[in-house]
Parts: structure tokens; C-alpha cells; sequence
């Protein structure tokens, strides 16, 4: 027997890009009918219940059973139906079956169970669907419904993005979402394409930089020409993708489909043949009725079905009290398979914002660290950039009050320029950034100490080095970093014990970057510059080998590598909304060492459900042949049927002591 039931938990996400202009569009539980019914069924049978254990009179919990048989067991008995018109028998007809079979011999209360325990297994499943169709459209909604674009004779028309064509320029303006996938003509800006790659900061744009639909415009205009058609764009690919790694989990539907037709078919026919055999021999009608509903009841799924639930549930409710929400009990089950993990860099193993790490003054500026930090903070605090917002954070954190800037001027990709007491203050990148009469900045102020490998060596360092000029002179450095998480070295190394094999690392951002990432936290195996579709064909060859692959990803850019994947896990606080809804777990708090924790929790549930199937096979078995050979009472096989039951859901309960997580931890 499969177990159907499983439990969907969304938490609520943190979006780390600008959220769309189109409302999010997300299906409430209740909106579902499945649901409507789910829950009428287990009220009814949750009042019912109480009542039948106090010896009520059954006038009072009769029909409460009635309503919990009915609200719940319509539809999937209707559906059941149906595939027996289709020369079909499941599972779900079965229970129904026997859940009937339970009441016509007076054992009401096990067939409510039954029929609670599948119509809200039915609901939890059209949730999960109809929340993962939400998730893609969501992620449509980033891409802009409309595009401004530019005839030849330079004349705008407003057009439906899916109206552009491979040649067509358009004209994308400050703050503005890119309409299409292309390269850029005319204009220098910024763009924030984390939805796309990854990359924390915004990347600059100048002509023939390629830019991505979806993607936010910084504060420049920008003039691009289409290159592919809006159908076939990054963005319209990771929906497909999301969709098509969906598909490729059919396969194990079918073949869980295949065993539920079995099973059924085979206690039908053994059912039919406990009645009809007997009966034709000359027994008593009746008592040959007795012992085929015997039968049904000692052959009922409902200790297997236990016997897996449990130690799941029990594992995802032990797991989200320390912050790892886990979706399903299948997504519980399949944590525990994967021998290999595939992590993404930032958001993941990174914190995602930068922060200052260096402040180095240069000789001869007359500024020490703090004097340094709170020049650049005075002529970056009207600045929106995170680059900015990470320089005045850091002086707020020294305590340090920056002077009042005016004159404030942002150049796109280069950075910054402010009076400040007088003084013309620049902060920019190395080389690029001209002081006040235009001139540009090429090493004026170093000596010996900074020179142009320092910068150089200072960038491979994985680093964003800034330069700060006064009037012109170049008086100091700050380096800036993607601060990796404090406990990423314990969750590799975690990682790596419990699977066998080192994680890999997969990311969008640049070799330079990801290889100081992967060197502070022992990642050998490094692949960088990955857009969505080369993660997936990562993760795809990974499994290729025969392995199972857990990917840990927090981006929009990460969900079709979370959905490819044997398990995806989702960084709580700042994942994607897609990310989030696409994973089978969700790390709330975004303690990277939860995540081997519920690797090794998920085998430990795994553990326990061979134990309880195999105490669940041999009670039935036990009470099936003693039925089918001698003589078996129907209060004994009743007894024996509900004491497996309790066994092995006691068993099941284990994993919710505290106890359990510090053996997971280790």
C-alpha cells in the first residue's frame, strides 16, 4: 500500500528582488472544493468520535458518522467509479470498499478513519498542485506586459511584449523591467538580473552588454535590440524548465499506480473468493458473509498506511520546529535518498548583501580607517546602490556620523560624486571614476604601496574594490564581500559526511567570486557563470551517473534546478517566491546546518517505516491466514487489526522527542 497522505506548509517568503506590479496571485485552501469536503469530514468525525468512546446514545454520533462517510467518500468513491468504467480498479474505490464493508459489520468507527485519512490526503494534493501553478505564473508576472519600442525613424510606440520580434529595438527607461532578451545599443545602466543569475549586486550595462527579460533597469536609459523571441527568453525557459522537471516525476507515479491496481485487485478477488468458495460449498450465507468482512477488515490497508505516516509526520513536525519546513511526507522520504548535493552561492552559502571587509587609507591622505569610512559614507549616503547602502551601514556600525553631501551625481556602472565639506569626494571603480575636472583617476596619489596589481590582486580575491579620490586624488580603498554564512564550513562538511561526496558548487556569478566562496568553505568541484538552464544540465548530469542529487538554491534562477533535482531545498528568509513554492523543504531560518540535520532525520523516518511495514505485513498476514484457514472471531481480528495499528503508529511517534534532532545534528 502507498501512502497518499501528505501535508503542504508555505511559509511566508521575503522577496530579495522589486516585487511585480501584478498582484500575486495565490489559491486559498478553502477555494478548493477537495478541501470544502476534507474538512467537513474530519469535523463530523473529530465531534463523532468523543461521543462513541463516552457510550453516547448512537442517535447522537450516528449521523455525525454519516456526514464524515459521506462528505468525504463521495468524490473519491465517484472517481473510483469512474475507473471501474474504465475497466480500472484503485486504491481508492478499495477503501471506500472498505470502509463500507467496516460499517455493514458494525465497525463505524474504523471506516470514518478511512475515509478522513483519504479525503484529506486528495486535498493536500490539489493544493500542492494548484500552488505550484500558482508559482509559475508568478514568475511570469515579473517579466513587463508591455515594451516601449522604437521605430526606425525614432518615433516610440507602446507594444505586448509578445508582440516584439528578434530585431526589434527597444527603449528601456530608469526603473523600468526589461521587455526581452537582447544586447544593449545605446546608454549605460545597471541591472539587477538576481532573478536570472543569482548575482547580488546589480551588473553594469553598456553597448553590447546582453541583458534578460525580467531583469530591473538601474537609473540609465538604455536602447536594446531584441534577440531572441519573447516565447524562447531566459525567463520564458525557466517556466518550461520548472514544468518539464514536473513531468519527469511521472514515472514514478505510474508505477506507485501499478501497485495500487494490484492491491486492489488482489483483495477484491480474494474477497469475492472468501464469500463465493465457502458459499459454494454449502456454508451458511451468513456466516460465509462474516468471514469475507472479516477478511476486508484484517486486509485493510489502514496499519500500512500508518506504518508510513508517522515516523514522516512525526519527522517534518521534529523538523520544523528548528526551522526546516518540509512540504510532504514523500518530499520527507526522498530528502533521506540523495548521496550528493549541488549548493548555489549566493543566498545560500553567502548572506546575499555585501559588506565592507577592507578600509585601507592611502599614505599621504592624512585619513586613518575611520576618517576613510566616513568620507566615502558622506558621499554614498543619498545612493540607493547596495554597494552604497553596505559603505553606510559600515560607518553606522563604527558609530561614525558622515558629513552632509551635496551635489550628488550617480554615473551608472562607475559610482558616485558629492561635495562634502568643500571638498569634490568620488567613490568608484578603480581607473574608471574622473575627479571634478573630468580627468580621469590613473593612480594619481599611489607610490609603491598600491599599485596596479594590488587592485588587480585585491578584485581576484573575490572582492569588490572601490576607489575614493578627494579633488581629484585618490586617497584610499574599500573592499567589499559577499559575506559567506557563519556556519557554511559546518554545512558543507555536514553534507559531505552524510552523503559521502563532496557538495558542488553552482552558481551565476563569476569564476573569481565563486572560487574565494567555494575556498572559505571546502568546495573542491566549482562551476560558475551558470545561467537557470545550465544548473539543470549540471544537475542532470549529476543524476546521469545514477546518483540522487539534493540542490540547495534560494533565486528565482534556482527553480528549475530545485525541481530537476532528486530534492531541492529553499533558503527561507530570502528565497524567491518560485524557489520557495518549487522546493520539497524550506530552511526557514537559513541555518545551513539544518540541512544535513534533516538528511539524516528523513533516513532515520525511513528507517522506521521498514519497521513498521514489516510489524504492519506480518500482523496481516498472520490474521489473513488465520482467517483463510481456521476459524478467526471478528472481535480477535478486529483486535489484531487495530493493535498493529496502534504498534506501529506508536513506533511512527518516536521521531518527535527532541532527542531525535540531536542525533541528526550529530
Amino acid at each position: 500500500m502507498v501512502c497518499r497522505v501528505s501535508a503542504t506548509l508555505a511559509p511566508s517568503p521575503v522577496r530579495r528582488t522589486p516585487p511585480s506590479t501584478a498582484p500575486r496571485r495565490r489559491t486559498r485552501v478553502l477555494a478548493l472544493p477537495e478541501a470544502r469536503w476534507a474538512l467537513a469530514s474530519t469535523v463530523a468525525f473529530l465531534i463523532a468520535f468523543p461521543l462513541d468512546l463516552a457510550g453516547a446514545s448512537a442517535w447522537l454520533y450516528g449521523p455525525l458518522y454519516v456526514i464524515a462517510y459521506a462528505a468525504g467518500g463521495w468524490e473519491p468513491a465517484l472517481e473510483g467509479l469512474r475507473a471501474l468504467r474504465e475497466k480500472s480498479l484503485d486504491v481508492d474505490l478499495l477503501m471506500i470498499v472498505a470502509a463500507l464493508g467496516a460499517a455493514a459489520i458494525g465497525q463505524v468507527l474504523d471506516g470514518a478513519l478511512l475515509i478522513v485519512i483519504f479525503a484529506t490526503s486528495g486535498a493536500l494534493e490539489a493544493l500542492a498542485t494548484a500552488r505550484t501553478a500558482d508559482s509559475v505564473r508568478g514568475l511570469l508576472d515579473l517579466a513587463p506586459t508591455t515594451a516601449t519600442r522604437l521605430s526606425p525613424d525614432g518615433t516610440e510606440e507602446t507594444v505586448p511584449t509578445d508582440r516584439l520580434a528578434v530585431g526589434d529595438t527597444v527603449l528601456v527607461r530608469p526603473g523600468e523591467r526589461i521587455g526581452a532578451d537582447g544586447r544593449v545599443l545605446e546608454g549605460e545602466s545597471e541591472a539587477d538580473q538576481a532573478t536570472i543569475t543569482g548575482e547580488p549586486l546589480p551588473v553594469p550595462k553598456a553597448p553590447g552588454d546582453e541583458v534578460f527579460a525580467g531583469t530591473l533597469n538601474g537609473n540609465g536609459a538604455l536602447r536594446v535590440r531584441v534577440e531572441r523571441d519573447p516565447a524562447d527568453s531566459v525567463i520564458a525557459r525557466i517556466v518550461g524548465l520548472v514544468e518539464e522537471a514536473s513531468r519527469t516525476k511521472a514515472p514514478t507515479q505510474l508505477f506507485i499506480e501499478k501497485v495500487e491496481q494490484r492491491y486492489a485487485v488482489g483483495v477484491v478477488v480474494a474477497t469475492l473468493a472468501v464469500f463465493g468458495v465457502p458459499l459454494a460449498f454449502g456454508e451458511d450465507l451468513t456466516e460465509a458473509l462474516l468471514r469475507a468482512m472479516t477478511f476486508m477488515i484484517v486486509a485493510s490497508p489502514c496499519a500500512v498506511v500508518l506504518a508510513t505516516m508517522p515516523p514522516l509526520l512525526s519527522a517534518i513536525a521534529n523538523a520544523g520546529r528548528h526551522g526546516v519546513l518540509v512540504k510532504s511526507a514523500v518530499a520527507m522520504e526522498r530528502l533521506g535518498e540523495v548521496d550528493v548535493a549541488a549548493l548555489d552561492k549566493t543566498g545560500t552559502l553567502t548572506e546575499g548583501t555585501p559588506e565592507v571587509t577592507a578600509v585601507r587609507p592611502l599614505p599621504g591622505s592624512g585619513l586613518d580607517e575611520d576618517g576613510l569610512l566616513a568620507l566615502a559614507a558622506a558621499a554614498e549616503h543619498p545612493s540607493e546602490h547596495p554597494l552604497a547602502r553596505a559603505v553606510v551601514a559600515a560607518a553606522g556600525a563604527r558609530g561614525l556620523r558622515p558629513a552632509a553631501a551635496e551635489e550628488f551625481v550617480a554615473t551608472p556602472g562607475r559610482g558616485v560624486r558629492a561635495t562634502v565639506e568643500g571638498s569634490v569626494v568620488t567613490v568608484g571603480r578603480p581607473g574608471e571614476h574622473g575627479a571634478s575636472d573630468g580627468e580621469v583617476l590613473d593612480g594619481e596619489g599611489f607610490d609603491g604601496d598600491v599599485t596596479g596589481g594590488d587592485l588587480v590582486g585585491r578584485q581576484d580575491s573575490g572582492g569588490t574594490t572601490v576607489l575614493v579620490a578627494r579633488d581629484g586624488v585618490a586617497v584610499g580603498l574599500l573592499t567589499l564581500t559577499d559575506r559567506v554564512r557563519h556556519d557554511a564550513s559546518a554545512a558543507v562538511a555536514g553534507l559531505t559526511a552524510v552523503t559521502g561526496t563532496a557538495p558542488v558548487l553552482l552558481t551565476g556569478d563569476n569564476p573569481r567570486t565563486a572560487g574565494r566562496v567555494a575556498a572559505d568553505t571546502g568546495i573542491t568541484d566549482v562551476r560558475a557563470g551558470l545561467l537557470p538552464q545550465d544548473k539543470v544540465t549540471a544537475v542532470r548530469e549529476l543524476q546521469g551517473d545514477g546518483r540522487k542529487v539534493l540542490f540547495v538554491g534560494d533565486g528565482v534562477n534556482d527553480a528549475p534546478a530545485l525541481a530537476a533535482a532528486h530534492s531541492g531545498v529553499a533558503m527561507g528568509r530570502a528565497g524567491s517566491d518560485l524557489a520557495l513554492e518549487t522546493a520539497d523543504a524550506v530552511v526557514v531560518r537559513d541555518e545551513l546546518v539544518a540541512i544535513p540535520a534533516v538528511v539524516r532525520l528523513s533516513r532515520a523516518a525511513r528507517r522506521l517505516v521498514v519497521q513498521n511495514l514489516v510489524i504492519a505485513g506480518v500482523c496481516i498476514a498472520v490474521l489473513v491466514v488465520w482467517d483463510l484457514v481456521g476459524h478467526l472471531p471478528l472481535p480477535l481480528g478486529v483486535a489484531g487489526h487495530e493493535g498493529s495499528t496502534v504498534i506501529v503508529g506508536l513506533n511512527g511517534l518516536r521521531l518527535l522527542r527532541e532527542s531525535a534532532w540531536r542525533r541528526a545534528v550529530g
